[in-house]
């Protein structure tokens, strides 16, 4: 009773206290430059569309579900997630998919009065859209194109109200290695299938270009423009250009290309992987693009690909990239914007209220509800399904997004057996991820890398009350545990965020902090009660 009292107490006053810190924000007078990446931490792919005033920006989400994260900003600068696009079950499943797949590379558009959501689902049946008239959702059900081969799907509206598919294939005899081919074909969104004749436009930009994909089209002052990613989405990652007059013809290379990379700024420059770019074009006529991209720490890439903003003009039809840099810049000027920040998600979730926060995901589809809120705490079943598997376990994260920051939580959970576990973890994949877990009588400090699990740390302990904490400064990570905040002790040595960084097997997608509790293959009715979990930084 007293803390539901002190929580309504709290959250009132947190309230005015926000209402007051906004009003205080919007006072100010607005910045002239804009810190990159605009999106920080696992937010690759990205796509936008502008309406009105308003724009909307997505990016892939692979297995963690809900799926598709669909952020909102009035600047271009600030952003809000407010929806998701995969948000029913019924949707998609991603059980028994690889971490890497799922979802991949999202384009968002809107014509007439309708949002669309086109993309692939890697290893689950491949290209689908969906619908919705509010960004925020719901969407519909998936709208399946079984003739679209490849992957990357696309949609443009052309000036006699054709919807036009565009993507990319492989599925052809190759001249060279890595080749591929950008097609596209009229879209029937009344028949809801690809009809007409199906064009192929490029296979890159030179006779060796390999891995053309993520095309999007742009019908502007009359001719069409074509921006695709070449060369992989790692050190060699591009955003390359083509024109046509005529979106039914074979497309001719810009003469600049690749229009941006950071290709030929060597393996230690600290922006890597710059490609798979989206343009749009604000209500003041400025064209900007948001492009992918890889922040190194100390030779790593713990955070995964991540979102930046540049500005583009057009030279005779060529995409300029930030003119006279040629680069992604980490500070630039800001858009000709009205600056509209956004509210701040508070450090600690305090689980207070009748649902979870956007923020949180878990990884693949659940097929029954396993945690509960109720009087200020999340409350997680203990289920056979572990992480390790391809499976829905009983496991909540949000991104990491810094590479300083402090995770903590309060956990209540007692058992008598010794395959019951319940904490805090750190996770990348099934074969890459960090736990700190409280078991019968101990704390254990697990470390799986590379597909080799091991207990690294363990420490005595019995009350069934703990509090967890891990800090991370760039590629260092040091865990603790303890009876109180004021009293935490550390267990095992530092370790490495090497474990959750880009490698062969951390691929494509990226790192969730949060919770996780699991007993191990066997069916109880145990629980395990979290208070609060905090992400600071």
């Amino acid at each position: 009773m007293f803390k539901n009292n002190f929580l309504k107490f709290a959250k009132r006053y947190l309230t005015i206290i926000i209402l007051f810190v906004c009003s205080f924000i919007n006072a100010q007078e607005a910045p002239k430059n804009f810190q990159n990446p605009i999106l920080p931490g696992f937010n690759p792919d990205p796509s936008i569309c502008r309406v009105g005033d308003d724009y909307y920006m997505v990016t892939s989400s692979f297995c963690w579900y809900p799926g598709i994260p669909i952020y909102h900003s009035k600047d271009l600068v600030n952003w809000e997630l407010v929806g998701h696009g995969i948000t029913r079950p019924e949707q998609l499943n991603f059980n028994g998919v690889k971490d890497k797949n799922g979802i991949w590379a999202v384009t968002i558009r809107y014509h007439s009065g309708l949002f669309y959501l086109i993309t692939t689902c890697s290893d689950c049946s491949g290209n689908f859209y969906i619908t919705a008239k509010n960004p925020a959702g719901p969407w519909s059900d998936p709208v399946w194109l079984k003739d679209a081969v490849g992957i990357d799907p696309s949609l443009m509206w052309d000036d006699n109200d054709k919807c036009y598919y565009s993507g990319n294939s492989w599925d052809f005899k190759k001249s060279w290695p890595g080749q591929c081919a950008i097609w596209t074909q009229e879209l029937d969104l009344k028949q809801q299938k690809l009809v007409g004749e199906k064009k192929i436009l490029t296979y890159g930009y030179a006779n060796n270009a390999g891995y053309a994909e993520s095309p999007h089209i742009y019908k502007i002052n009359g001719d069409y423009l074509l921006i695709a990613a070449e060369g992989g989405t790692d050190m060699y990652h591009s955003i390359t250009a083509h024109h046509s007059s005529s979106i039914l013809e074979s497309f001719k290379a810009d003469k600049i290309n690749p229009v941006l990379s950071h290709r030929q700024l060597g393996k230690d420059y600290p922006i890597q992987a710059v490609g798979h770019g989206d343009l749009v074009q604000t209500q003041n006529g400025d064209w900007w693009a948001v492009v992918l991209g890889k922040r190194l720490v100390d030779g790593q890439v713990p955070l995964s690909r991540e979102t930046f903003l540049c500005k583009v003009n057009f030279e005779n039809g060529t995409p300029i990239f930030n003119p006279g840099h040629g680069k992604v810049l980490l500070e630039q000027e800001r858009p000709n914007l009205p600056w509209t920040p956004v509210k701040k998600e508070p450090f600690r979730d305090e689980f207070s209220l009748d649902s979870l926060a956007l923020k949180w995901h878990t990884v693949r589809t659940p097929k029954e509800k396993w945690y509960s809120l109720d009087k200020g705490f999340l409350t997680l079943k203990l289920r056979p399904q572990v992480v390790d598997s391809l499976v829905n376990a009983s496991m909540l994260i949000q991104r990491t997004s810094h590479f300083q920051f402090s995770a903590s939580t309060k956990l209540n959970f007692k058992t008598s057996k010794e395959n019951e576990q319940a904490g805090l973890i750190i996770y990348r994949t099934n074969e890459s991820y960090y736990m700190l877990m409280k078991e019968k009588a101990r704390i254990v400090l697990i470390r799986k890398f590379n597909g080799k699990k091991e207990i690294i740390a363990e420490a005595p302990y019995t009350k069934p009350e703990v509090y967890f904490n891990v800090k991370a400064d760039k590629l260092d990570l040091q865990f603790s545990f303890g009876e109180s905040l004021d009293h935490m002790n550390t267990i095992g040595n530092i370790q490495s965020l090497v474990v959750i960084s880009e490698s062969t097997v951390n691929k494509f997608n990226g790192t969730g902090i949060g919770l996780y509790a699991t007993s191990n293959g066997q069916i109880t009715k145990t629980k395990a009660s979290f208070d609060w979990f905090e992400y600071k930084y």
